[in-house]
């Protein structure tokens, strides 16, 4: 059997991320996965993991960051991209389509309906939540507004984000030798991460840490979405990694997360049971209140707030950690839930 994946975003970062961790789930029950990114995705993760990708058109109208206008630019090129997606779909012949966020699950919903080809969409915004539920089985991460929502439908699932269950196995040692010199294995530790991409916020509460005098090790990752911020990352003891591969073994060495609210790497610290502050508004102001969702585990902090909050935490380190072993579980079989729901909907057509 054979699965479609059409991904949203550039194919380096959370969207792929989500994609690639579900095939590897399904690739459990022998199921074949290829890929489909916009035509201006890099794909540098896939290309890490030597994966070749289709290109189609996949038109983003900016998920919860959304405007009347957005929405109205990208209605008017999903219908060409659905259509687009469709002639890939007869093209590949796959048994499914899985729509990963956003455009990418509503062009690669209505491209799989428009081929007569069975499909599931994974959701987190509320226009892949308004047009994917309307037309296919669905399955609502976290960030998505069905997520905390009370619903009887049989076709909209739930489930944690998708979790690469190796997340966990990282390596401490080989985290030592790359980090720099000046790294101090006798202090505590923070990493600071709006995940691939380093936004300007992030890179804020990490100068606002460097002056505060908090004596820990402060490590930032991601690629800056703009290079002058890197200028806020000038303070001594600031560690900058810029876009790394191994954050699984950095995990190894860090005591306490500083993340947004959203998005993989909230769920990868869950799983690894670090404590987390999701520090808000980092992306375009959206949020999405993963604190209720992982009640005791999770922080919050606006930025003028960083500083005073990061002392608190550190003073709970113990009871945040032990918070996390509510959910560490439930994450890590993530993947392989989202996978049953699209291997059961493949049997049953």
């Amino acid at each position: 059997m054979k699965a479609l994946f059409v991904v949203t975003g550039r194919g380096i970062g959370g969207d792929a991320v989500t994609a690639l961790n579900i095939a590897r789930a399904l690739e459990k029950y022998d199921v074949d996965c290829e890929f489909a990114l916009d035509h201006s995705a890099p794909g540098l993760l896939l290309k890490k993991h030597n994966l070749t990708w289709h290109r189609i058109s996949i038109p983003q109208a900016g998920g919860h960051a959304a405007t009347k206008k957005t929405l109205t630019k990208a209605a008017v090129k999903t219908s060409k991209a659905a259509v687009e997606a469709a002639r890939l779909v007869r093209k590949v012949h796959p048994h499914i389509v899985i729509g990963v966020i956003g455009g990418g699950a509503v062009v690669g919903c209505l491209g799989a309906k428009m081929a007569g080809v069975p499909s599931v969409g994974i959701l987190i915004t509320p226009t892949d939540a308004k047009v994917c539920t309307k037309i296919t089985t669905t399955v609502a991460l976290p960030e998505s507004n069905l997520f905390q929502m009370d619903l009887n439908d049989k076709n909209i699932h739930k489930a944690y984000s998708p979790v690469d269950p190796t997340i966990v196995v990282g390596d401490r040692e080989k985290a030592l030798e790359l980090l720099p010199p000046e790294f101090d294995e006798t202090i505590p530790t923070i990493l600071l991460s709006s995940g691939s991409t380093l936004f300007e916020k992030m890179a804020q509460g990490a100068a606002a840490l460097g002056k505060s005098g908090i004596d820990a090790n402060i490590l930032v990752v991601g690629a800056p979405l703009e290079e002058e911020f890197r200028d806020l990352l000038k303070e001594d003891n600031i560690m900058y990694l810029e876009y790394i591969d191994w954050i699984q073994d950095l995990y190894k060495v860090v005591d306490l997360t500083v993340l947004t609210d959203d998005g993989m790497m909230i769920q990868e610290a869950i799983a690894c049971q670090l404590p987390i502050i999701a520090l808000l508004g980092v992306k375009y102001g959206r949020y999405h209140n993963l604190a209720e969702i992982f009640k005791g585990a999770v922080m919050e902090s606006q930025l003028e707030d960083i500083v005073s909050v990061t002392r608190e935490a550190f003073n709970r380190l113990d009871e945040l950690k032990e918070n996390t072993l509510k959910y560490s579980a439930d994450v890590l079989n993530a993947s392989d839930n989202i996978a049953r729901i699209i291997y059961d909907k493949m049997k049953n057509e």
